[in-house]
Parts: C-alpha cells; sequence; structure tokens
C-alpha cells in the first residue's frame, strides 16, 4: 500500500443492490399497517438514502398524528422477514462485483460503504453477495445522522486516514451528492439508481456512469491514475 491511498466509497440501495421491490413492499406493509395509504412509488423510491425515520416523517408529509417511530420498526420487521423466506430480492447490479473486484486489486485504493442501511440490514447484503471483508470501512444510519450530513464520509476519512481529495462517494441520489460535496470529496453518479440524472447533476454529481464498467476509467481520470 502506498503512503496515500484512494478512498472509493459506495452507496448500496440504488447503487450497489437493487432493493427497490423491497422497499416498496415493505414500505407499503408499514403504512397499511397503522391505517394508512401507502406512498406511491415514485414517492417512496425518492427518499431512498435517508435514514428511516426521516424518510418516513417525508413521506407522512402533514400527518402530524402519524407514529414515525412505530411505523420504522414496522418496516424494519417486514425488511427482516422478507430476508429471511425465499421472496428476498436484492441483486448486485450488473457488473458492480466485478467492479469492486478490480479496484480491490489496486495496492492504493481503499473501499468502503457509507449507506441509510442500519448495521444489520448492511452485514445482511455483504454476507448475502460474499462481500464481507471486502470493504474496510463500514458507515451506517445506527451511527450517524442521515445524509446528506457529511459524517458518514468525514468518519470513514478519520478511519482510513484519507485526505478528501483522495475520496469519491458513488451514489444514486442526490443526497450521497450532497453528502460527498459537503465533505469536499469527489462525487460520481449512477444513472441506474433511484434519482433523475439530471436531478444528480444538479447537486453537482462531477461525472455520471450508465454501467460499471465505466467505473475504473472514471475514477482514473478523477485522480490521474496511470
Amino acid at each position: 500500500m502506498s503512503a496515500e491511498p484512494y478512498l472509493i466509497l459506495f452507496d448500496v440501495d440504488g447503487t450497489l443492490v437493487d432493493s427497490q421491490r423491497m422497499i416498496v413492499a415493505c414500505m407499503e406493509t408499514a403504512f397499511r399497517a397503522f391505517d394508512r395509504e401507502p406512498p406511491s412509488r415514485q414517492q417512496t423510491l425518492s427518499i431512498v438514502g435517508l435514514s428511516l425515520e426521516d424518510a418516513f416523517m417525508r413521506l407522512v408529509g402533514d400527518d402530524l398524528d402519524a407514529p414515525i417511530r412505530a411505523m420504522a420498526a414496522r418496516y424494519k420487521q417486514a425488511f427482516f422477514d422478507l430476508r429471511a423466506s425465499a421472496d428476498r430480492d436484492e441483486p448486485l447490479y450488473p457488473g458492480a462485483r466485478e467492479a469492486i473486484g478490480l479496484l480491490s486489486r489496486r495496492p492504493d485504493v481503499l473501499l468502503g460503504v457509507a449507506t441509510g442501511k442500519s448495521r444489520r440490514g448492511l452485514q445482511s447484503v455483504l454476507d448475502h453477495h460474499g462481500l464481507t471483508g471486502t470493504f474496510v470501512t463500514l458507515q451506517s444510519s445506527d451511527d450517524h445522522p442521515s445524509k446528506p450530513d457529511p459524517s458518514m464520509v468525514l468518519e470513514a476519512l478519520r478511519e482510513t486516514g484519507v485526505k478528501p481529495e483522495r475520496a469519491v462517494i458513488i451514489g444514486d441520489t442526490t443526497y450521497d451528492i450532497e453528502m460527498g460535496r459537503a465533505a469536499r470529496i469527489n462525487t460520481v453518479g449512477v444513472s441506474w439508481g433511484y434519482h433523475e440524472v439530471e436531478r444528480l447533476t444538479a447537486v453537482g454529481a462531477e461525472v455520471i456512469l450508465n454501467d460499471y464498467a465505466e467505473l475504473e476509467p472514471a475514477l482514473a481520470r478523477l485522480f490521474q491514475w496511470r
């Protein structure tokens, strides 16, 4: 490892794994459990990346009587149940595994995760896809304010000792890009996730990927790798 490593941080939902069907199903379960009309699929996907209670607060809007904590707990239980069933549906996006493998073989690169998932949820995804041990820093909603607060990125930088200018966040939502900019690191958006490319560009994504095959070349340009 060189004295000056690079840190590549990945968001999870909408960036590494396509969990939208489970997210929408569990959100519907949580709302119906408390006799409330579930949000639309588009509304639900718009809050992916936020910490769970923050997401519910946005989705309930003016419903000041909504039991936010109880609804969030019901959502978590629904997700836990789905993960334990034959209906689990959290595939890696095409090319994600190969891109991670390519980067992990570079001696000057450290990999990390910054996600709105809980630690339990994140570990479940890593175990399910055989990625446990791949990432040297794991930042989750259990230990930080919701994105776009830069806390996750700042802690990842502290843990790894990497300078901000040698770090990047790869994400599919404006929350990821805004978090990265607040922490003064590089930002890369992906077109296959839950927020439109126009929104990612508007908040400052430096690069937009249309395929994971574009990741390593994009990082080479950002960091001027040989």
